[in-house]
Formats: C-alpha cells, structure tokens, sequence
C-alpha cells in the first residue's frame, strides 16, 4: 500500500494532540496504535470509516473516532474515510440504500416529494427511513467487508511484489 503516500496527507500525532479542544480525552490519543500504518490497523480503519459513511446519522466522524479507538484502527484515516459521503455524494448515496431496502422489504419506491410540515415528516419518516436504514445496514456492511478484504488483499500483494523484486535485485550480477 502507498505508505509514504498516506504518510504525507495525515495528520501527525503531535499535530493532532496540540489540538487544545481534544484535550478532554487525555491520555487516549497517545496510543502508538491509533496512529500506526500497517496492514491490520488501515483495514480496521477502513472497515470502521466505509461503514459509517453508509450510515445516516449526524456525527458521523465522531462515531467513527469513538469505533476507531476502540478497536485500535488508524485513527486519522477512519475519519478521513467518512467524508465518502459528502453533502454532493449523500443524496446518491441514501436513495441507492433507500432503494435496496425498499427492494428488500418489497415495498414500492416513494417518489420524492417534501412538504415542510410536520405531518409530512412524521408520516414520512417511518415510509421512508425503514428501507433507507435497512438499506443503509446492508450497503455499510458490505462496501465496509468489501473494503477491509480490499486493503488485505492488496496490501499482501505490494509486499508480495516487492519481496519478489528484491530477490530479482539480489540474484542479478
């Protein structure tokens, strides 16, 4: 995997701990594991960070730091990966999982329609977010396993070439 490239675009540890308003966490950003690139702690993050962005929520890159530290993923790049979904990639995004949970719960796709009242939006909300967090469920587990597997896979790969290019390297003359 590209290290130096990731290297170059996170955050340091110090950069990160000088920030006077994350001092309430204390001792917890000075855990080594929380910063480390390696094969393990970047396919954690990167199942914690494509998960989360699948899900509607606010705070979105607070729960993702809170899963992050908790199961000693890369910290800087679980959050990073949340902004998957942006404010141009949401609504995409959102009616895709929509769909599929209205698909899963055979249920037909509402067209798109707001009323700024609150009936519309209480009556709404249970039409609409049921599929949309069942889809929303399904579409974060998979893209999030399909991103770890990723990671794993092609993390093992670079490494894999690279052994072989230094044998090359060595038995050359």
């Amino acid at each position: 995997m590209p290290k130096r490239f990731m290297k170059r675009y996170l955050p340091t540890p110090e950069k990160v701990q000088s920030i006077k308003t994350l001092h309430f966490l204390g001792d917890i950003l000075h855990e080594p594991n929380l910063w480390h690139i390696n094969r393990h702690c970047v396919a954690r993050a990167f199942l914690i960070g494509v998960w989360f962005c699948f899900i509607p929520m606010p705070f979105q890159m607070v729960a993702a730091a809170f899963f992050a530290i908790w199961f000693n993923a890369n910290l800087p790049l679980s959050v990073a990966l949340v902004w998957i979904s942006n404010p141009l990639t949401m609504p995409p995004i959102f009616y895709f999982n929509y769909k599929v949970g209205a698909w899963i719960l055979d249920r037909p796709v509402l067209p798109f329609e707001f009323q700024p009242n609150w009936h519309w939006v209480s009556t709404r909300l249970f039409e609409i977010g049921i599929p949309l967090y069942l889809g929303s469920l399904l579409m974060a587990t998979l893209g999030a396993c399909a991103g770890y597997l990723a990671v794993q896979y092609f993390w093992r790969r670079k490494v894999r070439s690279d052994w072989q290019l230094r044998r090359r390297l060595r038995i050359k003359p």
